[in-house]
């Protein structure tokens, strides 16, 4: 049963995991749509945001 409790659990996190970068893209493609000054008083980059959106994910 533990063990049973343990596949669980780790599928879980990982549906979390994948979720979580789903969104996080999803929001990077969103902020790149704001003009430069914009990203910038906010403390964001566009290349940055451009590279971490481009990463591929299974979801």
């Amino acid at each position: 049963m533990a063990q049973m409790r343990g596949f669980f659990r780790g599928a879980f996190d990982a549906l979390i995991e994948a979720r979580q970068k789903q969104v996080r893209s999803y929001v990077n493609g969103a902020l790149l749509m704001l003009d430069d000054e914009t990203l910038r008083a906010h403390g964001y980059n566009r290349d940055e945001l451009k590279r971490s959106r481009s990463v591929s994910h299974m979801f």
